[in-house]
């Protein structure tokens, strides 16, 4: 499909959103649909107001909470991204995405401690999120913690073996845990699978393997 395409596509699915919005003003799913669609347009601003309304309507929107948080976090506003995290916490404490979030927030605000507690946390209500065990090893790797980095991404790549990120995370664990060759392995594996190391990581990595 080309870009034309795909936009008229986008175009087309808006329109059809923005008339059962105004058909069905009071459906929270009308407006959270229309706010995902709305961010993949590029329309960030309109997609924040579409889910905001869908919290008017229903505040314990777990799901709406949780997509505005990841807008805000991309906006670089952490504290709106903290906050509506906290509150989807507030209705379901065990919402192990909500946890991670705000592990991602306390690694942006340079605490890894928080981070580490925040990702564990997520892998405790979510044994089987790969993600959460991703964030937790980058975490444990700003925390200087290399072992339990190195545990943590293998976690993640026995969860999901197709997961480049998994891969390279561990990669940098076994980079600091001084295990060069499976470093060597995972991170090559993790750019088999299209995900852009940093060649300065892969320099240095090579330089240590001479």
């Amino acid at each position: 499909m080309s870009d034309k395409d795909l936009q008229e596509n986008i175009s087309k699915t808006i329109e059809e959103l923005e008339k059962k919005v105004a058909d069905k003003p009071k459906s929270v799913s009308a407006h959270h649909h229309l706010a995902l669609v709305y961010r993949k347009a590029g329309r960030v601003d309109e997609a924040i107001a579409e889910f905001e309304k869908a919290l008017e309507i229903d505040p314990l929107s777990t799901t709406s909470l949780i997509n505005l948080s990841a807008i805000f976090f991309e906006k670089g506003d952490l504290d709106k991204a903290m906050a509506t995290n906290e509150a989807a916490l507030n209705v379901l404490p065990n919402l192990a995405q909500a946890h991670t979030n705000i592990g991602l927030i306390w690694q942006h605000k340079g605490n890894a401690e928080k981070a580490v507690a925040a990702h564990t946390e997520a892998t405790r209500h979510d044994p089987k999120m790969a993600t959460a065990w991703v964030n937790l090893a980058t975490a444990q790797i700003m925390a200087g913690s290399f072992k339990k980095a190195v545990a943590a991404g293998r976690q993640a790549v026995a969860l999901e073996p197709d997961f480049g990120m998994a891969h390279n995370n561990l990669a940098v664990a076994l980079f600091y845990s001084k295990d060069l060759q499976d470093a060597k392995k995972h991170a090559d594996k993790a750019k088999e699978l299209g995900y852009a190391v940093d060649p300065r990581f892969m320099a240095a990595l090579e330089e240590e393997l001479k």
